[in-house]
């Protein structure tokens, strides 16, 4: 494919979102000015960029729907609730087309459904006029109208124009104001009015028209289309549309544009520079001049400073797109600068050479620098994602007759790409439960003396090294009663066994768990939070259920901000080395021989009062030795329950660039990867999460 096609299919994908965003906030706000704006200016986008580049379907397909929303901007259609339906679907076949799926013969027919359907919010088509030659004929045609080409600079343009009507344009059936208004939908403008002409009131005619208007226009558009806004009044004006450099012309001084519009001559200007009054004001008190062309060269002088201004804090603001694989190879490389740094400062202690100590201590401060900076890189605000699910909301409450209002907060908390890009489809099995296990029809709703519309509320914000996201719906709630008669029914628990709320709710992540009577093509068959607990654990994340029978249930993922490079806590068991995420250490504390005998067998602490269960990792993993007298037991929290690591040494915080394992240890599943220390030793990086599940699974 032709990189420009490449180019335009990548921004195009982008405007799809946005328009998918558009109307969404549209839908809840319909007579939103700008979010009618954004609406029409992602199809105009698609539709002009479309034809340029060779994407004829597309761009023939768009016009009917950019008219439309021009009558909209107009006031002249109304938004509705079925024009935010057909502008959905239209925006899902653009997609197809850009997708370039093959046709299976229907797309053809759904594109010329749609056109027909949008051409009857046209001005007439409640008549039965849908067109001169009928939506299938106009539909086959490729659009390539006027004003969409961009201007000879390829950016935007700025046009100085005069435009004197006849003073019988009005017998014309034209009115001046409206050409004036149709010049301010092309851009940024200003107008300013000479009357100089407007005679006596005994002389004056009121049919006849004495104002005449200069204009400073800046617009993407095009001269073509300046032009085409006085195509039907050319005969009945005169009109000089000149265009402007407004990056060489921004410093001009008010005499110097003045003498470029022919409204002073050079000669008078320079007789009254010698003055020290303002230039305008010389020129007015001289006679040479009338206030009206004063103000029309100010306003020409301000707004072309105001257009260089913009261009300027765009410019600074600039940004460049990078290929995604581009930014996972610098992420890389500078993880294995970050090994080649904890190196180089083990080299410089062992040694003690101060000269050496100074090069590797300014090589790590450069290093955590160029660290932390490639790591904002990846970070991404997380909104991009919550956009995504409030037309998953509104297309499913509508399927399942449910009114669910759908609000987020936090959508500028930052998360690594990876991170997000795994996340979307855990967040879809969880709104999806919501709507329809959690929220209640309208009817059982007001039974229950609540409001008809439920609530699905999406949220996310920073928590030391993680991010929180919670999932709340304020629905039935979750019954404990019947997941635990699943439970017995399924063997997963016993009848004598007696667990706590919290862990009765967990059962519902377990393979194939599902309490639904009947299997509908949204949910029933017991998978979908199976996926999310696979899909968050292998995120290095966790999960949280809390729920109040009939008032609401709260999905809580703690995950961590990045997965390519996180702060451990390295400890040693017997020949080998560990890494601890350090987002889940509380503190350290000493484990002795006669800790041990006191607890008479048992694997507890009294760590200042309280007793902390504790796992002994050298038997845990089966290493063998003699541990030594004094060990160290690490406290973490798993699913806010308090619990100790047993190491036989401690030595210290760790930067850890994480490497995955190898498919030979892809069943491993304490483990969650690997790094590479300063001297080339290889240490594990431990699930913590997985080791405390799986010990309580095996009872030890």
């Amino acid at each position: 494919m032709d990189k420009h096609q490449a180019a335009f299919k990548e921004e195009a994908y982008e405007l799809l979102g946005e328009l998918e965003t558009a109307l969404m906030a549209l839908e809840e706000n319909p007579k939103d000015d700008e979010l009618i704006g954004r609406v029409f200016r992602a199809m105009h986008t698609i539709k002009g960029s479309g034809a340029m580049f060779g994407f004829d379907a597309i761009a023939a397909f768009t016009h009917d729907v950019e008219t439309v929303f021009d009558l909209v901007r107009n006031g002249r259609v109304a938004v509705s609730r079925e024009l935010i339906d057909l502008t959905l679907l239209a925006r899902d076949h653009i997609h197809r087309l850009l997708d370039g799926r093959e046709d299976d013969g229907n797309q053809e027919a759904e594109a010329a459904q749609i056109v027909a359907r949008f051409r009857q919010f046209l001005p007439g088509a409640k008549n039965g006029d849908p067109g001169q030659d009928g939506p299938e004929a106009q539909a086959a045609v490729p659009f390539t109208g006027s004003g969409t080409s961009p201007p000879e600079n390829g950016g935007s343009g700025t046009y100085r124009i005069r435009f004197r009507p006849a003073p019988g344009i009005f017998a014309t059936g034209n009115n001046p104001v409206r050409i004036l208004d149709e010049l301010r939908e092309l851009g940024p403008c200003r107008i300013v009015a000479h009357t100089d002409a407007v005679p006596s009131l005994d002389e004056i005619d009121p049919e006849s028209c004495y104002t005449y208007w200069d204009i400073l226009l800046t617009s993407a558009k095009g001269l073509n289309a300046v032009q085409d806004v006085f195509i039907f009044v050319d005969d009945a004006v005169e009109l000089e549309i000149e265009p402007i450099d407004a990056e060489d012309n921004w410093d001009k001084k008010i005499g110097e544009i003045m003498v470029e519009r022919g409204d002073v001559a050079p000669e008078d200007l320079a007789r009254v520079l010698s003055e020290r009054k303002r230039i305008g004001e010389q020129l007015i008190d001289k006679g040479l001049v009338l206030p009206g062309k004063v103000e029309a060269a100010l306003a020409e002088q301000e707004h072309v400073r105001e257009i260089h201004k913009e261009r300027q804090i765009a410019e600074a603001a600039a940004s460049i797109r990078v290929a995604a694989s581009r930014l996972d190879v610098l992420v890389d490389l500078v993880g294995e600068l970050v090994t080649v740094q904890s190196r180089l400062t083990q080299t410089a202690s062992r040694l003690h050479d101060p000269g050496l100590l100074l090069v590797a201590e300014e090589v790590e401060r450069l290093t955590e620098e160029l660290r932390d900076n490639t790591m904002s890189i990846r970070m991404l605000p997380i909104g991009s994602t919550f956009s995504k699910f409030k037309r998953l909301v509104r297309d499913l409450s509508a399927e399942l007759g449910k009114e669910v209002v759908f609000l987020t907060e936090g959508a500028e908390t930052e998360l690594d790409k990876n991170v997000i890009e795994k996340l979307n489809d855990p967040l879809v099995h969880l709104i999806r439960n919501c709507i329809d296990h959690g929220i209640e029809r309208p009817e059982a709703r007001t039974a229950a003396g609540k409001r008809a519309q439920g609530v699905v509320r999406l949220t996310a914000e920073h928590s030391g090294a993680s991010v929180l996201i919670r999932v709340e719906d304020d629905g039935s709630g979750l019954d404990a009663e019947a997941i635990r008669a699943k439970a017995l029914e399924k063997r997963l628990i016993s009848p004598e066994t007696a667990l706590a709320e919290k862990d009765l709710f967990n059962l519902i992540f377990a393979p194939g768990f599902s309490t639904a009577k009947t299997v509908t093509n949204i949910s029933g068959r017991g998978v979908g939070m199976d996926v999310v607990k696979r899909s968050i654990d292998a995120l290095r994340g966790t999960i949280e259920i809390a729920s109040q029978r009939g008032v609401r249930t709260t999905i809580t993922l703690k995950l961590p901000l990045t997965m390519a490079i996180i702060d451990g806590l390295l400890v040693r068991i017997g020949q080998g080395y560990f890494i601890l995420p350090l987002a889940t250490v509380e503190e350290c504390v000493e484990l002795t021989l006669t800790d041990i005998r006191e607890a008479h067998g048992r694997d507890l602490a009294n760590v200042r009062g309280e007793l902390v269960p504790y796992i002994p990792l050298r038997q845990r993993f089966g290493i063998g030795g003699t541990p030594p007298v004094i060990q160290q037991i690490v406290t973490t929290r798993v699913d806010g329950n308090r619990i100790g690591l047993v190491v036989d040494q401690v030595i210290g915080q760790h930067q850890a660039v994480i490497k995955p394992l190898g498919q030979f240890y892809q069943g491993v599943e304490e483990v969650s990867g690997a790094t590479i220390l300063g001297d080339g030793t290889l240490a594990l990086i431990l699930d913590i999460p997985k080791i405390v599940q799986r010990s309580e699974e095996e009872g030890k």
